[in-house]
C-alpha cells in the first residue's frame, strides 16, 4: 500500500501552472526577515556591539543585548536569510520560479550582484554606505552570493 502525502494549498493560475501559496510567502517571508534583521542590528544593537570601552567612555544603550553579542554575525544571519529565500523562490511551483519570472530572477541577482562589488570598489571602506562599510571585504561574499542565486535561477531557465 502506498503512503498517503500531505496536501499542500496550491492555486492555479490562468497560464496553468499551480502555485504554492506556503512556498511563495516563505520566499518572501525569508527575503524581508533577512532585510529586517540587518536593518535591527545597524539602526539599534551596532553601536552597543562596537563599543571598545575605554576610561571616562559612557556606554551606549543596548536594547537589544542578544544581538549585540552576535556582533558581525547579524550580517551573516540577514544575508543567509535573504539567499535562502531567494533560493526558495526559485522553485518552479512560485511567480518567480517559473516562465519570465526565472529570467528577471536571475538577471536581477546577477546585476544586484555585480552592482554590490562595482559600489564597493568605487565607494570602498571609507564611503557612506552604512552596511557596505561595516562589511570591509566580505563585500565581496555578497557579491558574489548574489551571483550565486542567480545561477539557481539559471538552472531552472527552460
Amino acid at each position: 500500500m502506498s503512503k498517503r502525502t500531505a496536501r499542500q494549498p496550491k492555486v492555479t493560475v490562468s497560464s496553468g501552472y499551480q502555485t504554492s501559496v506556503v512556498r511563495t510567502a516563505l520566499a518572501v517571508l525569508l527575503v524581508v526577515a533577512g532585510i529586517a534583521w540587518i536593518a535591527v542590528y545597524v539602526n539599534l544593537a551596532k553601536d552597543a556591539a562596537v563599543f571598545v570601552d575605554f576610561p571616562g567612555a559612557k556606554a551606549p544603550k543596548d536594547p537589544i543585548p542578544w544581538m549585540s553579542d552576535l556582533g558581525r554575525y547579524n550580517f551573516l544571519i540577514g544575508f543567509l536569510a535573504i539567499f535562502l529565500g531567494l533560493t526558495v523562490a526559485a522553485h518552479p511551483t512560485t511567480p518567480l520560479g517559473r516562465g519570465r519570472g526565472v529570467v528577471v530572477g536571475m538577471l536581477g541577482c546577477f546585476l544586484i550582484g555585480l552592482i554590490w562589488i562595482v559600489t564597493f570598489y568605487f565607494i570602498g571602506q571609507d564611503g557612506a554606505i552604512p552596511v557596505m562599510k561595516d562589511l570591509d571585504q566580505y563585500n565581496l561574499l555578497v557579491g558574489i552570493g548574489f551571483m550565486a542565486v542567480g545561477f539557481t535561477f539559471a538552472t531552472k531557465w527552460e
